[in-house]
């Protein structure tokens, strides 16, 4: 049997020839045109930025007739774009098409520039003649297997296209290519090779890479909260650290030393980034890491069945709500579960969650802040009337930060950032938003400065 031949054409050349049925993309066996517009922008830019493109194989029969064997979709979705007046949708990721722009200077001799074209609600015909000759004279290679009849081209279909395509949380991976290399490092710690509740197919799909940025987001980052997995990393990649992803790297070698068999099965594919969240937020208490292993052994064996949280529904039922089923990742569903592990936590630590009365706000102050409660004393004051300020300007009235139960750990953070000379009201605007709280003023207060300290370390690598 003769191998098959190569055959490179100008794209205006190939897509003539489907449009003249010299190349047919209608074999009985090939699926329907199943492209989203997120394909289509992503090949047409692929094709005017001049990337790669695989070849596409083609069957030719005892007629010369040629039949497209792999390459249908991209082939039915560059007719569309250059004959089928389809228009590049405002979602596409990359708009900004640089290209060299042809002019004349004032002695009329031949200038090229540099120049810049949005693709956004744009068809073929909107784009410039430069770029519509890009399009047209791009190179595409074709694979042409000789010889073929319907049972030929039938099989060549089934071999080409017998492979498994990515997934969601696969391809949402694609999107936080900065970050990527620390994430495969995590994803191959002891803490997850030892998770009895993570399978070898749960491994090969990528649900641990979305279990990590899942908590790294919890952790770090909800007030921009994501239920979508491909946001998430696309928020990451511009947002977090090297020193969150190393903070939680450190955390699961913790881990990995208290958790045993009896309560690992906790952390599944569902739930690992809640309680991965919730150590993370232990850890801000000082106590023993053990302490933690207690809390979760109890929560199992007890709390989980037994206990419900304010709206009446047990640990397992947040997620369904009253009346139907929601998203597990839904942001109120993910708080829900937090506040309501938190509170269950600090009962069986026996933290206390007694409100602070105004006459040991200073107190509070001094001791969460390491200041000398004299001094706190003497500016009280001021802070006071510096809060009242903040909270009228940025806080929307009802919002559960203006309770007075908040009062201690919002002062803190006030003081904090006098302490340290960092800038508040942007940051402050952007977390009253959330509208999250803790009731234990010092977590509460710790995870306001966590965020504080996260915004400015942003700013400093955006500036």
């Amino acid at each position: 049997m003769a191998r098959p031949r190569k055959q490179t054409y100008t794209l205006e050349m190939y897509l003539k020839k489907i449009k003249n049925r010299i190349i047919c993309n209608d074999a009985d066996v090939q699926r329907k045109f199943v492209w989203k517009p997120e394909h289509i922008n992503e090949l047409i830019v692929t094709v005017l930025t001049d990337d790669y493109i695989p070849p596409v194989i083609l069957g030719e029969d005892e007629n010369t007739q040629l039949h497209i064997v792999d390459g249908g979709c991209r082939s039915a979705a560059l007719m569309e774009f250059r004959y089928g007046n389809y228009k590049i949708t405002s979602s596409i990721e990359n708009p900004v098409i640089w290209y060299k722009k042809k002019t004349t200077d004032k002695k009329g001799n031949i200038v090229w520039k540099e120049a810049e074209f949005n693709m956004k609600n744009k068809t073929y015909d909107k784009l410039p003649e430069e770029l519509k000759e890009k399009f047209d004279e791009y190179q595409i290679e074709t694979v042409i297997h000789e010889a073929c009849d319907s049972s030929k081209i039938s099989r060549y279909i089934k071999r080409y296209n017998n492979h498994v395509a990515m997934n969601t949380d696969q391809k949402a991976f694609t999107y936080i290519d900065k970050f990527a290399g620390k994430i495969h490092k995590i994803v191959n710690e002891s803490f997850f090779v030892e998770c009895k509740s993570l399978t070898d197919n749960d491994r090969n799909k990528g649900v641990i890479e979305r279990i990590v940025v899942e908590s790294l987001m919890c952790s770090n980052h909800f007030n921009n909260w994501k239920t979508d997995a491909r946001e998430s990393c696309k928020y990451l990649n511009h947002n977090a650290t090297e020193k969150e992803f190393d903070g939680f790297a450190d955390k699961l070698n913790r881990l990995r030393k208290i958790i045993t068999k009896d309560i690992n099965d906790i952390f599944n594919k569902k739930d690992s980034f809640i309680f991965l969240t919730l150590f993370d937020q232990f850890t801000e208490l000082g106590i023993d890491d053990f302490r933690f292993a207690d809390f979760l052994r109890k929560f199992k064996e007890e709390l989980r069945e037994s206990v419900k949280n304010k709206n009446g529904l047990l640990f397992d039922e947040i997620d369904k709500g009253s009346d139907k089923k929601r998203s597990t990742k839904d942001r109120q569903v993910v708080f829900d579960k937090l506040e309501m592990l938190k509170d269950l936590m600090t009962d069986f630590l026996d933290i206390g969650q007694n409100d602070i009365l105004p006459d040991s706000m200073e107190e509070f102050v001094a001791e969460n802040l390491g200041m000398d409660l004299e001094t706190i004393k003497k500016d009280m004051d001021v802070y006071n009337e510096d809060l009242d300020c903040l909270l009228d300007n940025v806080v929307k009235l009802g919002s559960k930060l203006r309770k007075k139960q908040n009062r201690p750990s919002l002062l803190a953070i006030l003081v904090y950032s006098y302490a340290e000379d960092l800038k508040i009201d942007e940051w402050f605007a952007e977390y009253a938003k959330s509208d999250v709280y803790y009731a234990d003023q010092k977590v509460n207060f710790l995870h306001m400065k966590k965020d504080f300290e996260h915004y400015h370390e942003r700013c400093r690598m955006s500036a």
